[in-house]
């Protein structure tokens, strides 16, 4: 991922193993992590239990929030694939109680599709 997709909120693909180990002391036993995608140093987690939104705040990234949407609470959601000028999609995810929607952008290099049916997997079981 290069800096520029960082920086214009494009996330990319990185490896679930190597969040598994980070993330070690937050899943629930049994807990898998199985897919994860990254912005700057904020990255969001799918895990087969839920969608776990990693916020790193400050200069140095020391403080960190984990946000943890169990996939029972989002409702429905949305892929705004990528047109001819526009080339990012955007992943839309709507959470019980909440009227403004998750949104995130993801660049070329990574597909929405197989974004969109992790999701799917988890929603609608």
């Amino acid at each position: 991922m290069g800096i520029l997709d960082g920086v214009l909120g494009n996330a990319s693909k990185i490896d679930a193993s190597k969040i598994q180990g980070e993330f070690a002391p937050l899943l629930a036993p049994g807990e898998k992590v199985e897919h994860a995608y990254q912005l700057i140093r904020d990255y969001f987690v799918f895990t087969d239990k839920r969608l776990v939104l990693v916020d790193k705040q400050g200069l140095t990234g020391s403080k960190v929030e984990y946000h943890s949407v169990p996939y029972k609470s989002i409702t429905h959601f949305s892929v705004e694939t990528g047109g001819t000028f526009d080339l990012d999609a955007e992943l839309k995810i709507w959470i019980s109680g909440t009227a403004m929607p998750l949104q995130k952008q993801f660049n070329k290099k990574l597909s929405i599709y197989e974004v969109q049916a992790v999701l799917a997997a988890y929603v609608m079981r």
